[in-house]
């Protein structure tokens, strides 16, 4: 007997996942040319203008703690709109700089904004995909941020290149109103919580800024995000020292393109066979994908890790979110999702700074080995902090199924 699952595609979801390119779009533009920006149009140093690029990351990991924390308070859709006027705020701030202290200052609260925003979005999503289909749901709505990683620097770089700096931010206004516009035209679900659980979320107490069920596997997201972070931040510099600097152009692409093709199968095995059976082999692949980095001497070769990083990484990002959202109670969907992007966040935030001073002892190469051994290790942290429960929660449905 075929059993019909509840509708994924609704009007919502596809709406939320909508602005939530349109606002990776902006995200990605201004992060490839912003510290380009700050040394050319204000002499700014290598140093203010990479904290330029970076302040932003900083209002996005401040203010998820609180969008987390006051999303059920507040109310998600007010938490929204007011965060998706503040964006489009923000973007429109950038045609009156003109010093360094007050780009500084838009950075910041342009990434406040996107904290806010994304928060309350991927909490109202989690909300909107059906219980069954969480992990395919899940996958589907990362791909959406995922498509703007692909096409959003190579637009800020042609942009800029093309049309100048002044284009560039107009374009991410245009962005803006758009990811501000339409969810104005989905039904935000409220969140079913009692009064009872709503005073227990105010106040100051540790547990209202994090959600403790989701702690576990956001550890694991954070080292995850920190091992990524590598990438991110040094594969250019890397590339030009072993001459592959052409090949490395074309490295996100391919990354972005692999995660594209792989999230629909690995969220519907998710969903299928538990977490466990994804999870174990991703964290082999994501491990795998920085070995063939470090060892890298041809472009093929980068373009191979490239894939396997999208297929190891881009899997936990989005499966791990999952896991973050089940293991919590409903009505704190916002404080658990808010947990596990701040752990993300912070480990893709602290990674450069740390792997800085480890560069100049081992190299580029012994770099991304050693994070390959780290990623690898976190095979037996996962089984410690969820591996094994899940194992035994599948084996006691097993049994209650029989």
């Amino acid at each position: 007997m075929n059993i019909v699952q509840p509708k994924l595609w609704t009007q919502d979801f596809i709406i939320i996942s909508a602005a939530n390119f349109f606002i990776g779009l902006t995200f990605y533009l201004l992060m490839t040319n912003i510290a380009v920006y700050a040394l050319e149009e204000f002499g700014a140093s290598k140093s203010i203008a990479g904290l330029a690029s970076s302040i932003f990351i900083i209002g996005a990991l401040v203010f998820r703690l609180f969008a987390g924390k006051y999303i059920e308070v507040t109310g998600r859709k007010r938490m929204l709109y007011g965060g998706s006027a503040l964006f489009l705020l923000a973007a429109l701030s950038y045609f009156p700089v003109e010093n360094l202290n007050f780009l500084l200052l838009v950075r910041f609260i342009h990434g406040a904004a996107y904290g806010i925003c994304a928060t309350a979005m991927a909490t109202a999503v989690m909300d909107i995909i059906p219980r069954e289909r969480l992990g395919e749901g899940t996958s589907y709505y990362t791909m959406s941020f995922t498509l703007a990683t692909a096409i959003g620097p190579f637009l800020g770089v042609f942009i800029s290149q093309q049309l100048g700096f002044t284009m560039v931010f107009l374009i991410c206004t245009l962005f803006s109103v758009t990811s501000t516009i339409i969810p104005l035209f989905a039904h935000i679900p409220a969140a079913r919580i009692s009064k009872k659980q709503l005073e227990a979320m105010k106040g100051f107490n540790i547990t209202n800024f994090f959600e403790v069920k989701a702690i576990p596997i956001s550890i694991i997201i954070f080292l995850m995000g920190f091992s990524y972070s590598s990438v991110m931040s040094f594969l250019t510099t890397y590339a030009s020292n072993i001459d592959l600097i052409d090949a490395a152009s074309v490295f996100f692409l391919v990354y972005a393109v692999f995660i594209l093709i792989s999230r629909p199968f690995t969220g519907q095995l998710f969903d299928l066979k538990g977490a466990n059976l994804v999870i174990y082999p991703a964290l082999i692949i994501f491990a795998l994908g920085l070995v063939l980095l470090g060892l890298t001497k041809h472009g093929f070769t980068l373009l191979l890790a490239g894939a396997i990083i999208g297929l190891g990484y881009g899997t936990m990002v989005s499966c791990c979110q999952v896991i973050a959202v089940k293991e919590s109670p409903r009505h704190r969907v916002g404080l658990a999702t808010s947990t596990y992007y701040v752990c993300l966040d912070g480990g893709v935030g602290v990674g450069p700074f740390i792997l800085g001073f480890l560069i100049p002892l081992v190299g580029f190469r012994g770099m991304y080995l050693a994070l390959a051994a780290l990623v690898l290790t976190c095979i037996l942290w996962y089984y410690l902090l969820h591996g094994k429960k899940e194992s035994r929660r599948r084996r006691d449905d097993y049994a209650a199924s029989c």
